[in-house]
């Protein structure tokens, strides 16, 4: 058989393709990209045995339908997802996050919704067949950057997938998607523009996750974090993770596609370790944020890195 190949039978919610982002291009205005979740980014890889940074599909709520065409490959989807293989003689298989199966010719793979998080991640054995576009398999959709013409996936769409030699293996790891208590960050370049009274709101009180998130940013909702300097600022260069405070004092959290300038304060920014969960946020959480210091991140990222290291040493 000549090629294997997913033909896309429903496209689901926001659904791309990611790797872990496209360096060096913030200043033609091009944001790193990549997966939002990048610790189950690199264990959907590791359980099919592909290179940690091969390109996988993200997808957002609800997720695609495809139907498999070729020799025989192994998938896993990482994330807290509801999926299920439909095999060709029509038995159903309810999927298990974190393990690898097998597909064969003509079985399907619908991968219904995420549960309590936004993204999930899709790999397949051998990787998908995709064009780097400025070395990057990432997709950013609203400059149409990416493998396809960086389009969504979209309907009746072969997604050419590469075959390798390998014995196809299952394999598995435990892991649990847990919550956090805090989003820890560190004081912005504009801190001190904000009232005493506005910081303590925002370090003491909760704030609620809007309808209004995306892979752009996430808009959040709490007591007014009051600003005594100046409401609007010439534009500067964004990172991910920056927490801009604009005229009428609710919070935007920049994430994986952010616009790489803007012109309202920075209160602070979100630290890499705490960014996986903050993007598995659904709309209606609730955020509590705790000021760190630069020392204190960075020890943390270091354990997060350790972590991320176990749980793929564990994949077996």
């Amino acid at each position: 058989m000549k090629n294997n190949f997913f033909e896309v039978l429903r496209a689901g919610i926001n659904s791309t393709f990611q790797d872990q982002g496209r360096e060096n291009f913030y200043h033609i205005g091009l944001p790193f990209s990549g997966a939002m979740d990048n610790r189950n980014f690199v264990i959907s890889n590791a359980l099919v045995n592909n290179e940690d940074n091969q390109g996988v599909i993200e997808f957002a709520y609800q997720g695609p339908l495809f139907e498999f065409n070729g020799e025989n490959i192994s998938f896993s989807i990482t994330g807290d997802v509801k999926f299920k293989i439909i095999k060709k003689d029509n038995t159903i298989i309810n999927g298990e996050c974190y393990k690898s199966y097998i597909l064969n010719h003509k079985d399907k793979l619908d991968i219904i919704s995420t549960n309590k998080s936004i993204y999930g991640y899709l790999a397949v054995s051998g990787g998908f067949s995709l064009d780097k576009i400025l070395n990057s398999y990432s997709t950013f959709s609203r400059a149409n950057v990416g493998p396809f013409y960086g389009k969504k996936l979209f309907l009746k769409q072969k997604i050419l997938i590469n075959k390798i030699n390998q014995q196809l293996q299952i394999k598995q790891v435990k892991y649990l998607n847990s919550k956090i208590e805090y989003i820890r960050i560190l004081k912005g370049t504009n801190y001190d523009y904000f009232s005493k009274e506005g910081i303590d709101n925002f370090l003491k009180k909760e704030f609620v996750v809007t309808k209004l998130t995306d892979r752009m940013g996430m808009r959040i909702e709490g007591p007014k974090i009051e600003n005594i300097k100046e409401k609007n600022i010439r534009s500067e260069g964004l990172v991910k993770g920056a927490i801009q405070i604009p005229p009428d004092g609710n919070p935007i959290i920049m994430l994986s596609d952010h616009g790489t300038i803007g012109g309202y304060p920075k209160i602070g920014v979100v630290i890499s370790a705490d960014y996986d969960k903050l993007v598995q946020l659904v709309p209606n959480s609730k955020i509590k944020f705790k000021l760190i210091d630069l020392h204190e991140a960075e020890k943390l990222y270091k354990l997060y890195s350790l972590e991320t290291e176990n749980l793929l040493n564990q994949i077996k």
